[in-house]
């Protein structure tokens, strides 16, 4: 590991080991910021594989259901049908903190335009007051999955990026001030050394 280019000075040495003892701080508080944030990352990552889970298995259930409905019903009496909605659906975003990350908060807040369905019953099957149902009942778990799983993302980059940092600590920054503080001590005490023997060829000159 190379060695910082320094003076090797006692106002060099104290200075470096005081840099020593705040990196040896830090890598060890970041360590523990990288522990606690992965066990956060495995809870947050348990819930959005679940969460995707449940609104594949449903979404698959209101499309196949979806798709028969368009098979019986005309193209034009389909199209005239789904395209009135009877809720406006607002989303309000917002951010929470998890170990000092960002991420995403969102809430939805319905308002219903119209009673019922925005169709006529003898217009249009079944099929498709289930799946206009169920639709509506899963756009809050897509949201919510949509935001788990942006959570995951963010933080894993976090994640990521503070192990760099604590890698940059723990095999450039920590060994080359250690190596660094060495060669200033072994050059401190070989000048050591050298006045020593200078000043007994002095006395025994005298």
């Amino acid at each position: 590991m190379a060695r910082l280019n320094v003076n090797p000075t006692r106002m060099e040495l104290k200075k470096l080991k005081g840099r020593l003892s705040t990196a040896v701080r830090g890598h060890k508080l970041l360590k523990d910021k990288s522990d606690e944030m992965i066990r956060q990352f495995t809870v947050v990552l348990r819930e959005a594989k679940v969460l995707r889970e449940s609104v594949e298995k449903e979404l698959s259930e209101v499309l196949h259901t979806f798709a028969i409905a368009r098979s019986v019903t005309s193209p034009s009496v389909a199209e005239t049908a789904f395209s009135m909605p009877s809720v406006a659906v607002t989303a309000e975003c917002s951010v929470e903190s998890v170990m000092g990350v960002e991420v995403p908060k969102v809430s939805l807040q319905s308002e219903r335009r119209a009673e019922g369905l925005p169709y006529a019953f003898s217009e249009i099957t079944g099929e498709a007051d289930y799946s206009v149902r169920k639709a509506s009942e899963l756009l809050p778990k897509m949201v919510a999955l949509a935001q788990t799983e942006k959570t995951v993302r963010m933080l894993a980059e976090e994640i990521e990026r503070n192990k760099r940092r604590v890698n940059a600590l723990e095999y450039v920054m920590i060994p080359q001030l250690e190596e660094t503080i060495k060669y200033i001590k072994d050059k401190l005490d070989e000048n050591e050394r050298a006045a020593v023997v200078r000043l007994m060829k002095v006395k025994s000159k005298a």
